[in-house]
């Protein structure tokens, strides 16, 4: 079967315990969808307690089960209803990828004084001072959970850099001068001069210390859910030498071939997905954020854009095998950091493209499959509801992918307007024929092969009323409507 995942989670999850009961709730649901990977987020105590999305993380070994930061469960739930949600997924033939964050740590217990230089934060490379002492939250001692599962505490030699200093105002980096280098980690891009540092207080990965906890932490994770893969977070601010380590270790140890995807985003910049990878030497997949970036500019742009280019420049064209293909994230989603959503319209189109075709591993978004609604404030400072609507089709598209996306593929993007792609099938499953229009209705005429010859098709996403008979030479003139796209399959 087909492997799909689906990002169960956004940014905008509701909390009070509610996600880990909603993915075993609906893990039956998703299996009979043909989702084979759930990714979920991180199941960690974060700096902000109950509100934390888990991007801020501050103690890796509490999943839900210390009283820190104010509460018991994480925003999603205790330690107890996280492995009975991973238990039903597996049970249910979905891998859990679970989301690894080891960029950076917040919500230091106790403050350290230390030497810093403060750099400028849009050329991270350039010292603006000389070095002087600050004092920062870079004490990590895990009162609530003590020696339980780990005595290691982090301190200021455990960080590259952070962005809060007693006493001084404004937003600064500052980097800490500690034995393991004078400079920041070495990163494969020159953006903002060295883009090492993102947020809180930085790992600092070449010390020996902190690369052991990471590896032991790794190991000890997988021993509690078992997890089938891994999402890394962030990944462009972290040296490519120390996932390459770390996944390696973490398979050693597990005797498991544990999947791993990374999150670089660079939009548009398929060049610096591909330097990643080698750099990692393809130890992990990556998102596409190139296809992701066609995407939203196809729907943007509407009824001028050419179609023939949705895939230029992609992982999923570039790297096939490399590439986890998405139409959204809980970054782009609207009102957050990296905001560039994919317009309604266009989404049966954006997922029928990862869906359907060869290439690349797809992932759905929660949102688009269950729906969603928040409220949140704006760069202008105005505060905005926002409500995400089900991709109504998304379900046949997915049951399309898991009953009919096989077998050889014959393109035909010959229209900058409308184009298609057949599947030709395999032994176990039948083919299908896939059209779609950013304009008015179109008809195309494609090959599905002599074997369809007389075969009656209809229209799994039911856009177009009717069915079309293959002709004996194996090809047939299949429709969709305006700004749409049609799943042509066999009766």
């Amino acid at each position: 079967m087909n492997s799909t995942m689906i990002q169960f989670f956004h940014w905008y999850t509701p909390g009070e315990s509610f996600l880990w009961d909603h993915a075993a709730d609906q893990a039956e649901y998703l299996a009979n969808l043909g989702i084979t990977a759930a990714w979920l987020p991180p199941a960690y105590k974060g700096a902000s307690g109950s509100f934390s999305t888990g991007y801020d993380p501050y103690d890796l070994f509490d999943l839900g089960e210390f009283d820190q930061k104010g509460v018991v469960p994480t925003k999603y739930g205790s330690r107890d209803q996280f492995l009975n949600a991973c238990k039903t997924l597996q049970k249910n033939g979905i891998g859990v990828i679970v989301d690894v964050v080891l960029n950076h740590k917040g919500g230091g217990d106790e403050k350290e004084k230390f030497q810093v230089v403060k750099v400028d934060p849009e050329h991270r490379d350039r010292g603006i001072t000389e070095p002087y002492e600050i004092e920062s939250y870079t004490k990590f001692t895990f009162p609530g959970r003590g020696e339980k599962y780990s005595t290691f505490k982090w301190d200021f030699t455990c960080f590259t850099g952070v962005d809060h200093a007693e006493n001084e105002d404004g937003y600064n980096i500052y980097r800490i001068i500690n034995d393991y280098g004078d400079n920041w980690d070495e990163m494969i891009s020159c953006e903002k001069g060295n883009f090492d540092f993102l947020m809180l207080n930085d790992l600092e990965t070449r010390n020996p210390y902190v690369r052991g906890e990471l590896n032991y932490w790794g190991e000890w994770f997988h021993e509690q859910c078992h997890f089938d893969g891994v999402r890394l977070d962030a990944v462009k601010h972290m040296t490519p030498d120390f996932y390459k380590e770390w996944l390696q270790v973490l398979r050693s140890n597990t005797g498991k071939n544990v999947f791993a995807v990374g999150e670089y985003w660079a939009p548009g910049d398929l060049e610096l997905l591909e330097r990643y990878l080698d750099a990692v030497d393809g130890s992990m997949t990556l998102f596409d954020s190139s296809l992701h970036h066609n995407l939203h500019n196809a729907s943007e742009a509407g009824e001028v854009f050419d179609l023939r280019t949705i895939l230029d420049n992609s992982l999923m064209m570039s790297n096939p095998t490399a590439a986890v293909t998405l139409v959204e994230n809980h970054d782009t989603q609207p009102l957050q950091a990296l905001e560039a959503p994919v317009a309604a319209w266009f989404k049966p189109l954006a997922y029928a493209l990862i869906l359907l075709r060869a290439e690349g591993y797809p992932c759905v978004f929660h949102p688009d499959l269950y729906g969603a609604k928040y409220k949140d404030t704006g760069n202008d400072g105005e505060e905005y509801e926002i409500e995400i609507m089900k991709v109504g089709c998304l379900e046949n598209l997915l049951k399309a992918r898991k009953d009919f996306a096989y077998g050889h593929q014959n393109v035909y993007f010959d229209d900058p307007h409308c184009i298609g792609f057949t599947r030709l099938g395999d032994e176990d499953h039948a083919g299908c024929a896939v059209i779609m229009s950013n304009q008015g209705d179109f008809t195309k005429r494609m090959e599905m092969g002599t074997d369809y010859s007389g075969k009656k098709f209809h229209d799994i996403l039911g856009h177009v009323e009717g069915e079309i008979a293959i002709g004996e030479d194996g090809w047939a003139e299949f429709k969709c409507p305006a700004g749409s796209v049609s799943v042509w399959v066999p009766n």
